[in-house]
């Protein structure tokens, strides 16, 4: 496995909520900036992008419950615990506020964050974090690729590399963003079953809860404090797995161009009307994992927001 020399980190745990969470340190002086992870990820995917901002700020990265290193409870992934785990993070640091910046489902914990301890938050990074999905189901309805199946090869990885592997295989659009950091990541995201075999570490259980209760069922919660707010928003078409037909997947770019990309900018409309003070940044050709693949445009208007 590949690794990474320039993320000088300290990993460690603490016991808060009666869960042990885990989460990385880079250090650094100056306000606090957290960050959190989209789904399924660990504080490791932060590990190029994290410490590029220790020179002004002190950044730390959390693992959820129920991610990575973290423990995984069989409870708790609603809104509410999830926003209390991050209080009781900060008390248990000595944190009075913090810069919070989330990826992906990250958007919901930062607006019930912001919304229940609004003195805590001392500013918002959205980095393509919905905290809105409740119209999504019914638009991916409309995907033209829903009822195709396609064909894979049964696998069953007795190493990491073939894990690697698999996963590249079934997920282009992170196969083209590959690097070191993610065999850094993924080395936190799998673990090896009774069968000597790489399966990942996040339970199937515990993905259902979070799709349920923040994809699904979250209403965002009001925000009366005017804290000051950036939002990316990804507008890229992500790339298909080539066990599409090219028919198939030009009819895949259609759809997301007619019906996916003009409802996900209904919903950057709305968010702009509950946070009207909002910087909203749109990337048109950009990846969901903005924040490595676009690194140097969301760096560059995260650097500016934060000196402001």
């Amino acid at each position: 496995m590949k690794k990474l020399n320039n993320s000088n980190h300290k990993s460690d745990f603490v016991n808060i909520n009666g869960i042990r969470l885990h989460y990385l340190d880079w250090g650094g002086k100056g306000p606090t900036l957290i960050f959190l992870t989209g789904m399924g990820a660990s504080a490791y995917i932060f590990v190029k992008f994290a410490p590029r901002f220790t020179d002004k700020f002190h950044v730390l990265a959390l693992t959820r419950r129920g991610h990575g290193d973290s423990d995984c409870p069989e409870i708790g992934y609603d809104a509410d615990t999830l926003a209390e785990d991050i209080r009781q993070f900060m008390d248990h640091l000595n944190i009075e506020k913090a810069i919070l910046a989330g990826h992906s489902v990250a958007g919901v914990e930062l607006t019930h964050f912001a919304a229940t301890y609004p003195n805590r938050a001392e500013k918002l990074i959205y980095l393509d974090a919905l905290d809105d999905r409740r119209g999504l189901p019914e638009i991916h309805r409309q995907n033209p690729l829903r009822k195709i199946e396609i064909r894979r090869e049964a696998s069953t990885p007795h190493t990491f590399e073939e894990y690697v592997a698999d996963t590249k295989r079934d997920s282009p659009a992170i196969a083209e963003i590959w690097s070191a950091l993610w065999d850094v990541e993924m080395a936190h995201e799998v673990k090896v079953n009774e069968d000597g075999i790489f399966i990942e570490r996040m339970p199937e259980s515990v993905a259902e809860m979070i799709f349920e209760n923040l994809f699904n069922g979250y209403a965002p919660k009001r925000v009366d404090a005017k804290i000051p707010t950036l939002s990316f928003y990804a507008l890229g078409i992500p790339k298909q797995s080539n066990a599409y037909t090219e028919e198939q997947k030009a009819s895949f770019n259609q759809f997301f161009l007619n019906v996916r990309n003009p409802f996900y900018m209904s919903l950057i409309s709305e968010f702009h009307t509950r946070f009207p003070h909002a910087k909203i940044v749109i990337i048109p050709d950009g990846h969901h994992f903005c924040f490595i693949a676009q690194e140097e445009l969301v760096y560059n208007e995260i650097r500016e927001f934060l000196l402001e």
